[in-house]
């Protein structure tokens, strides 16, 4: 038995011992200023460097090639992402206007874009939230395709979002590889196998050629329409922690016949898109349910009285479910 001598004593070893431990973990779980330096490094990056090169993207045992030729100026951005696999498709953007060329079907589908978020390009700028919702380290230097990379971890800090793992060309900030992980385990990657960075871009390899542009092609300008705040019928009433909206707008997505509402959730690093549209009578039932496409984006779909209500983003399913049950009509 302890004395009652001894007792405060053993007491204070206890409080000096648990406080240490907490400064320890709260310590482990800073994110540093030099990692987080890194992270603004390269969401700045490839807005303002000529990249060209080919990507591959993995998920769930999919491999697709993908070949991006980047250039920067006085005016703006300009960019060609063609996917080498599968289907010919083919993405010209100069700064946020884009056009989507599908050469099988003979389509073009217009758009201004209203978020970043191509590899590499997939960090926002400014870098809101992200220290709080994850702890971010450097953890060494690694060689990826021919360039020396600083490598980061993006740890989170609850189970409401993934983790992420970065490898930044030294020199530039541009990203070379980039890895979302549920736990220890990788479920979606982006890795450039070739890249060049800096290398002078002739405007003419940023243009869609005479071969693609021949015969008869059918053009559909998918329209966004931004709109102010609390001005659509809906909300997300309860956001999950580290959480906000973005955003609210009306738009015309693909084999759509109705303009579609939206409303985009973001913790600073993932987006979640919540889509709200009335249930035609002519169309199939909705099935309620969950989907995950592929790698990290998972799809949660409900009905409200005569609306379907789809979430779609690159989180959790416990997050998506969150978000989708929150979305409600306002009185």
């Amino acid at each position: 038995m302890i004395s009652r001598k001894i007792f405060p004593l053993f007491s204070l070893f206890l409080l000096l011992v648990v406080s240490l431990q907490t400064a320890v973990a709260q310590e482990l779980s800073r994110s540093t200023q030099s990692a987080l330096g890194w992270l603004k490094k390269m969401a700045e990056a490839p807005r303002r460097h000529n990249y060209s090169g080919t990507f591959v993207y993995y998920a769930d045992g999919h491999i697709e090639t993908s070949r991006i030729v980047h250039k920067a100026g006085p005016t703006g951005e300009y960019e060609k992402i063609e996917v080498l696999d599968g289907l010919p498709r083919i993405v010209f953007r100069n700064n946020d206007e884009m056009q989507c060329y599908l050469p099988e079907s003979k389509k073009i589908y217009t758009e201004k874009r209203w978020f970043r978020k191509f590899f590499p390009d997939i960090l926002p700028l400014p870098l809101d939230n992200v220290d709080e919702n994850y702890s971010v380290k450097e953890i060494g230097r690694e060689r990826i395709a021919d360039h020396e990379c600083q490598v980061l971890s993006l740890t989170p800090r609850d189970s409401l979002r993934y983790g992420h793992k970065f490898w930044i060309d030294t020199a530039t900030g541009v990203p070379v590889k980039v890895a979302v992980i549920d736990g220890n385990q990788i479920i979606e990657q982006f890795a450039f196998a070739q890249l060049e960075i800096d290398g002078d871009i002739p405007f003419s390899q940023l243009k869609p050629n005479q071969s693609l542009i021949s015969g008869e092609w059918e053009t559909t300008k998918l329209l966004t329409s931004i709109l102010g705040e609390g001005e659509l019928p809906w909300q997300v009433k309860s956001f999950p922690a580290g959480f906000r909206k973005l955003i609210e707008m009306k738009r015309n997505l693909t084999e759509k016949p109705v303009l579609v509402d939206h409303i985009a959730v973001s913790d600073g690093l993932a987006t979640v898109s919540v889509f709200i549209e009335p249930i035609s009578k002519d169309a199939p039932s909705p099935v309620p349910g969950f989907f995950t496409s592929r790698g990290a984006i998972n799809i949660y779909v409900r009905t409200l009285n005569d609306n379907k209500i789809t979430t779609v983003g690159e989180v959790p399913l416990e997050t998506i479910k969150l978000i989708g049950d929150s979305v409600v009509k306002k009185d």
